[in-house]
């Protein structure tokens, strides 16, 4: 069952992206790029790991030669929390004003910088800009400062969107802030920085990046919705002929880069590739949306007990982002198939050209993403991670809150259908 047609349908779709700047050497120009902003005094914002990379700190004296004087903060927490969230904002604060902000890292540091960016432009606190029904959904009143945003991981295409995504600790749910203005200004995106990331990181990353390529390209058509005033647009407009082309392009690259970017971190052109990936899903999806795998991510990482990957930091349980959403994906997208069937075997085709297409289409794009997920080591479904059967209804309340990405569904989900898929994904092997 796909979405009702709607009586007065949507005829148009909006397009945005930051300025980019890609290639080896990239990271190098970037006091020149923020001196012609005007910026005196700009925070480099990054998490405790990549800060022992040493690239935060060389990012931040580079900009000495062009007048500007910059300091890191490297304190966001891996897998962001509103509590630290709200201790860079702080800090931020206190030992502002800043003229600009640079963030160093994966998800993690891009997300905390468009935080601590949305909260020291604009008054209030963190959870009044929450989308709801977790927070109040406030959008921010004043325009933000500049933002660069620096990807050292492959995968979250945080450096493209307008989305920063948080764990709410007091309600076990991982939500979000969207709105145009958390856009970086300027993506910089250097393959060379992504050299450090563990192949355990490159896997979970990767399969955020191929999520995002493969809910935008199903998402509901953008013409499938009422029509919307001009100030009702949102970021999220759902599947479209831009976004298509940048999914596509992202699935056709995935394809000859992952397995052998996990497989040897040296790989210069395989790093290459799945930087340039991450960066097209998150031009697709930024603008067409996510929507199941993702919705059902966010209580997969937020409820987490006792699983601690391999390759991240062994002090705390967590579900890395990618993994979470990468472990509902083949139920998922099964569930989807009769949607959109051209798409989901198109998608499948770009991933894996040599397969064979089974005898039954609706099992093809899961089947191909079981086989790559065994092949990288990613677990094998949400038992794999510690869940049982007795908590999918806890799992489904927290998808079902994620209605902003639900919405996008090329059809409608319930309850049942949720947990249907959560169940189905207790084991995928």
């Amino acid at each position: 069952m796909t979405a009702t047609v709607p009586a007065n349908p949507e005829s148009v779709f909006t397009y945005g992206a930051p300025q980019l700047k890609f290639g080896v050497g990239a990271a190098d120009e970037i006091g020149h790029d923020l001196a012609a902003t005007g910026a005196r005094r700009v925070l480099v914002v990054t998490d405790p790991g990549v800060a022992a990379t040493g690239h935060p700190q060389r990012v931040a004296d580079q900009m000495t030669e062009f007048g500007i004087e910059a300091r890191v903060y490297d304190g966001a927490h891996v897998e962001p929390t509103d509590a630290s969230m709200r201790e860079a904002i702080e800090f931020a604060r206190e030992s502002g004003p800043w003229d600009a902000f640079v963030a160093v890292g994966g998800g993690t540091s891009i997300d905390t910088a468009k935080a601590v960016n949305l909260l020291t432009s604009n008054p209030g606190d963190l959870m009044e800009y929450v989308n709801r029904p977790v927070g109040g959904g406030r959008a921010p009143e004043n325009p933000l400062k500049p933002l660069v945003a620096v990807p050292t991981t492959t995968g979250t295409g945080a450096e493209s969107t307008t989305i920063c995504v948080l764990d709410v600790l007091e309600q076990k749910v991982k939500t979000g802030i969207s709105h145009v203005r958390l856009r970086p200004t300027l993506a910089v995106v250097d393959p060379s920085l992504t050299r450090t990331q563990p192949a355990g990181v490159t896997a979970a990353a990767g399969m955020d990046i191929l999520c995002h390529a493969l809910e935008s390209y199903t998402a509901r058509p953008y013409t499938s919705y009422e029509r919307k005033r001009p100030e009702q647009r949102v970021p999220y407009c759902g599947s479209n002929p831009i976004a298509d082309m940048w999914s596509e392009k992202s699935l056709s690259l995935m394809a000859g880069a992952f397995r052998r970017a996990v497989r040897d971190g040296d790989d210069q052109a395989a790093r290459g590739d799945m930087a340039l990936a991450a960066t097209m899903a998150g031009l697709g999806f930024g603008n067409a949306g996510v929507h199941i795998p993702h919705a059902n991510a966010y209580p997969i990482a937020g409820r987490v007990r006792d699983f601690h990957p391999k390759d991240y930091p062994p002090d705390e349980p967590m579900v890395p982002h990618g993994m979470a959403v990468s472990l509902t994906a083949p139920e998922a997208f099964r569930f989807t198939f009769d949607a959109a069937p051209e798409r989901h075997v198109r998608a499948a085709r770009l991933l894996a050209p040599d397969a064979d297409e089974p005898a039954d289409a609706v099992d093809f794009l899961p089947a191909v993403l079981v086989r790559l997920m065994r092949d990288i080591d990613i677990p094998g479904g949400i038992g794999a991670v510690g869940y049982t059967e007795a908590d999918v209804p806890d799992l489904v309340d927290g998808a079902m809150k994620q209605q902003r990405l639900l919405a996008t569904a090329p059809k409608p989900v319930t309850e049942d259908d949720a947990a249907g898929i959560l169940t189905r994904s207790l084991s995928l092997w």
